[in-house]
């Protein structure tokens, strides 16, 4: 049975929105996979409207494609979008690098060290939560700039090379290497920007070669299934204001 969430209003749509963004993220649901609006607010114990208002965000960032008549699916990148989807994070990551560099503080080197440590911690272990906090190191570098505009770009650009990345990388390769992270700490705790920003290149290039012109096989599972730990998710933000208050 679906647990519910306690009655509509604006926060619950933002923690559906938030479990279903984390569910595209960490890969559990693919690329092309359909998004019912009655499923989804079944488990989520949601109506439709505060789902399709769910829906309608991450439509708006990349990751969902709506079509009348044919509800919503997670969104399904093209070949020709990937290479031109990593050269913009390219310019935007170095953006990042540069605003960071000689001006990162002690507490933001520790709060990144402590995110590579929780990226070490998952790799291997839980590999949906690893894929995730790769792309959340990005986003949490992009945080720190203090510029809202970069951190929105950062995130919706990261999280749908995570799309391109499902659909067309070899098996076990999408995420990003723990060591490159923290070469990219090292240089900036170094204020050092030019390497910085030369590893950060390197690194995403890594990444976008890791890619192929084959599409992966799509697994159909039922999405009540997939959805059953977001909705815990949601349960567990609900009773913890202060995560609550967080946007992943």
């Amino acid at each position: 049975m679906a647990k519910r969430i306690r009655g509509d209003n604006p926060d619950r749509a933002g923690l559906i929105y938030r479990a279903l963004r984390h569910a595209i993220i960490e890969q559990a649901l693919a690329p092309g996979a359909k998004l019912p609006e009655d499923a989804i607010g079944e488990r989520f114990g949601a109506s439709r409207t505060i789902v399709r208002h769910a829906l309608g965000r991450l439509s708006a960032e990349g990751l969902v494609e709506l079509r009348r008549n044919r509800g919503a699916t997670v969104a399904t990148p093209s070949w020709e979008e990937a290479r031109d989807t990593f050269d913009v994070r390219l310019g935007l990551e170095r953006l990042v690098m540069a605003r960071l560099a000689g001006q990162i503080g002690r507490e933001q080197i520790k709060t990144l060290e402590a995110h590579v440590a929780a990226e070490e911690q998952a790799r291997g272990n839980n590999e949906p939560l690893s894929i995730r906090l790769a792309t959340e190191f990005h986003i949490l570098l992009a945080e720190m700039t203090g510029s809202p505009v970069l951190t929105r770009y950062v995130s919706e650009v990261a999280s749908r090379c995570g799309l391109i990345l499902a659909l067309y990388s070899r098996p076990h390769s999408s995420e990003c290497a723990v060591s490159e992270h923290r070469m990219i700490l090292a240089a900036l705790a170094a204020g050092d920007g030019a390497k910085a920003a030369a590893v950060m290149e390197e690194h995403l290039d890594g990444v976008a070669n890791r890619a192929l012109i084959v599409s992966r096989p799509s697994k159909e599972r039922d999405i009540k299934d997939i959805l059953s730990a977001y909705a815990d998710e949601i349960a567990v933000a609900e009773k913890t204001p202060a995560r609550r208050a967080r946007k992943s």
